[in-house]
């Protein structure tokens, strides 16, 4: 092995393949280890059982296997196992372990053959296995049995390639010798995520079940199908022997006679056998996670970088240290008022470009949802001057009035203005909302202490609810005050002599200057799968027109809508959608686009509905009113005088309420904000500043206040954990010496013999065949010209398999004595050679 460092090698790696199994995927590094891929039934199971010399796995017809197994085996005087999920129970009685296994297995995939990917992680301490570390993985399949799912046979490849395609994985490739090689699907799987063969170990079960006559012998030599690491033949226990509960020591004995005694085996029974497949995969686990060491080392390095800065304030931390809680309390609060300002008033550090925060949010509701709440109350034009008639009627009673009454205005416009009480108190609702999520979204910071948490939010919603209270009375004052008296005098206001003069085309046709760009947005144009299906554009809405392109390079023009006669209609959103609907119509009557009366926009979600009506407002382009005002509008025609003079007094008064609510909205827009800004929102922030820590000294007891969550708990334990794991880790690796005796990775074979789909490009064949790898020892023997022919692993000198090399190909075939390959010297062992005269 060379020195101490290395035996501690897979120790080291089972112990960090523990804490990060415990901790989940918080440090992702692919460990060395060895994967057991094969099909079903190929003896996979019993290999490893053999390793351990007890009965431990689930036994069966079918698959067996249905969760991945880690199985460390750790050298130890005392024989016990250990599960991951049973913390601290030993497990004495094997028969014990296998129910627990299966227990395991069903706890996740049910009483079924269905399989998860989720491993079980088991440790065997015993006096007869060598450190080692594999994985039992399902056996390959290619027809569903019973209660599995179709798709079995790719669930499995699937949950195999988690494992084999990562480079640091070595493969143990099984195969019964009962069946023929070359379909192998263990070696054919293999050679897909390992085509130069560096990764790849074959062995051989079920030797002493093949057929009379035949034997697997140029297998085992390599030379038949050649594999760059090699093959080793095992023979398990058949079914009758496990039946009858034979002995594993017993059957080992078993299989050591039957290499020694096979006349096509007894030459190479020293490098066959399950003690040997032990030993040998022992020794190149230990040589491969030898060569990873660098690069474990760095992703090492880089982890523990990253958890320096969270652990630094958990070194040397004791929970019940009152210094320790005030200090956490203060910074809480204090971290609380600086993140809620910032989601308040924006920051440059840190911005979220995934959601818009509280602050963003308000300002919509501010501009775009409240404008668009007021304008709503602006588009009914007939209601509005059937409402002025009803008035100067009503004003002059049974006389015929020959002047237009200002009191019929002042009515009007009071009117009006109280309507303007439900959008405030909406926008004041909305905002109160979002200042509410805005708290909630700050406190999550908090999550590890639930009872400061709790309370901070607590406190803070109650003061916000209180301020919403006086902040809708002082809207209402303003509103009150609008009321109060009507300032005909003001200098916005048009007067009754521009009021006569001015016709109402002038009043509604309100546009925003030409050609200016209102929106940019995607949109979806909902048509049905019998006109071509809905399709995403970029729309471009303008004061004139709603252009929509292909992509936001609005290179490609699909077609461009006129804003005039248009209004916009909601549209209930489809039992299958989850997108939200609204509509463009003409109100004359004329297809929108194409054939379509209307065309129907869809959103993602409703603000974004709310936002692009805001912008067609904007344009002009008004909700239309409900059916029912339609109606009603139809039969009380006959209730509209039609006298001239009338209509000129309603044109006047109409011209006048207009220009007023126009300056009422222009006051209003511009002191909600300001109010709801003074009262609630710099008020709330002045109150978590400057209160908030008052109000949770005198919410409870700061020890409880302080007392951390119990995932808190378990996340500063598990991350204490891993650090000092990590640096354990990169102690025991910086201890190893670089200069450790190994063996070399054996040189290329010719490998072309394994089917793969799609077949390899041919790379590096030609290099590989017409000169040594750099890492190749130098031989002892004179140089063979020529390329490499098949290798032959020689594992049982300690080290990694090394390629045999046969003498001049003249002498080669059939003859026993030709020369015997030469093998690079090492420290103090001997090669065996072939014993002469033995027939092959």
């Amino acid at each position: 092995m060379g020195n101490r460092g290395m035996e501690d090698l897979i120790p080291l790696i089972n112990k960090l393949q523990d804490a990060f199994s415990s901790i989940g995927q918080s440090c992702n590094l692919d460990l060395p280890q060895i994967a057991v891929v094969g099909g079903q039934s190929a003896g996979k199971s019993s290999v490893l059982e053999n390793f351990v010399g007890r009965d431990f796995l689930p036994r069966g017809s079918g698959i067996v296997t249905r969760r991945p197994l880690i199985l460390q085996l750790v050298n130890n005087v005392a024989e016990y196992a250990e599960f991951l999920h049973c913390k601290g129970r030993k497990f004495v009685d094997f028969d014990e372990v296998r129910l627990e296994i299966e227990a395991e297995t069903d706890r996740i995939t049910g009483s079924n053959k269905g399989i998860s990917s989720i491993p079980i992680n088991l440790r065997v301490y015993s006096p007869n296995v060598l450190n080692l570390t594999l994985i039992d993985l399902p056996g390959m399949t290619k027809v569903a049995v019973g209660d599995q799912p179709p798709d079995i046979e790719h669930q499995i490849r699937d949950m195999l390639m988690q494992f084999i395609t990562k480079e640091s994985c070595l493969i143990l490739a099984v195969t019964p010798a009962n069946t023929d090689l070359a379909n192998s699907d263990a070696l054919k799987i293999a050679k897909e995520v390992d085509p130069q063969g560096l990764r790849t170990i074959g062995v051989i079960t079920k030797l002493d079940l093949m057929d009379e006559g035949t034997d697997a012998r140029d297998i085992l030599e390599n030379k038949l199908l050649p594999l760059r690491r090699g093959y080793i033949g095992v023979v398990n226990r058949s079914q009758k022997d496990i039946d009858g509960k034979k002995d594993i020591r017993a059957a080992l004995a078993a299989e050591r006679k039957f290499f020694l005694s096979h006349p096509a085996y007894r030459h190479i029974a020293e490098r066959m056998g399950t003690p040997h497949l032990q030993k040998t995969l022992n020794q190149q686990l230990t040589n491969h996670i030898r060569d990873t060491l660098p690069g474990l080392r760095s992703k090492l390095q880089s982890q523990l970088l990253s958890l320096e800065k969270e652990v630094e304030e958990y070194k040397n931390f004791r929970p019940d240290d009152p210094a320790r809680k005030t200090k956490a309390l203060l910074q809480m609060v204090q971290q609380f008022g600086v993140d809620f300002e910032k989601c308040i008033e924006g920051s440059g550090d840190q911005v979220d470009t995934s959601n818009l925060s509280g602050g963003a949010k308000i300002n919509r509701i501010f501009h775009e949802r409240f404008p668009f709440e007021l304008v709503k109350m602006e588009f009914d034009e007939k209601e509005l001057r059937k409402e002025i008639s009803y008035a100067i009627k009503n004003i002059h009673g049974v006389r015929t009035g020959l002047f237009t009454p200002d009191m019929a205005f002042e009515a009007i416009v009071k009117k009006q203005i109280i309507k303007l009480k439900e959008p405030c108190l909406k926008c004041i609702d909305m905002v109160i909302q979002e200042l509410i999520n805005t708290v909630r979204q700050c406190t999550n910071k908090l999550g590890s202490y639930p009872r400061l948490r709790e309370e901070t939010e607590r406190i803070v919603t109650t003061y916000v609810r209180e301020r919403d209270s006086k902040t809708k009375d002082q809207v209402l004052l303003l509103i009150d005050i609008e009321l109060s008296y009507i300032n005909t005098n003001h200098e916005d206001f048009i007067g009754f002599a521009n009021a006569q003069q001015r016709t109402a085309a002038n009043i509604t046709k309100k546009r925003v200057m030409p050609n200016q760009v209102i929106r940019r947005g995607w949109l979806t144009i909902n048509i049905s799968i019998m006109k071509g299906g809905s399709k995403d554009y970029w729309f471009v809405l303008t004061a004139e027109s709603l252009s929509w392109y292909k992509d936001e390079e609005e290179k490609e023009k699909k077609y461009m809508l006129p804003l005039d006669n248009l209004k916009l209609r909601d549209v209930e959103k489809g039992f299958m959608s989850s997108k939200h609907v609204f509509a463009i119509f003409n109100t004359e009557q004329r297809n929108v686009y194409k054939d379509l009366r209307q065309i129907e926009l869809a959103c993602d979600t409703q603000e974004d509905v709310d936002s692009w009506k805001a912008s067609f407002l904007r344009a002009g382009v008004y909700p239309e009113k409900d059916q029912k005002q339609c109606v009603d509008e139809i039969f009380n025609l006959d209730t509209v005088s039609m006298d001239p003079q009338l209509e000129r007094q309603v044109e006047t008064i109409r011209n006048l309420v207009d220009s007023y609510i126009g300056i009422v909205n222009k006051s209003i827009r511009d002191l909600m904000p300001k109010t709801i800004m003074h009262l609630m929102i710099n008020s709330a922030k002045d109150f978590i500043h400057s209160e908030l820590l008052a109000y949770l000294y005198s919410a409870g007891d700061q020890g409880s206040l302080m007392e951390e969550s119990a995932e808190q708990a378990q996340r500063r334990d598990e991350m204490l954990r891993m650090y000092h794991a990590l640096k354990e880790a990169l102690v025991i690796i910086g201890d190893i010496s670089t200069t450790t005796v190994s063996t070399p990775m054996p040189p290329p074979v010719d490998d072309n013999w394994i089917v793969k789909d799609p077949s390899p490009p041919p790379a590096s064949r030609p290099a590989s065949s017409t000169a040594p790898p750099p890492s190749r020892p130098p031989a002892v023997r004179g140089p063979t010209p020529g390329p490499p022919l098949p290798l032959n692993p020689s594992p049982a000198f300690g080290a990694p398999p090394v390629p045999s090399r046969p003498g001049p190909p003249s002498a080669y075939p059939g003859d026993p004595n030709s020369a015997v390959p030469l093998i690079p010297s090492r420290p103090a062992r001997v090669p065996p050679g072939l014993p002469p005269g033995i027939p092959r």
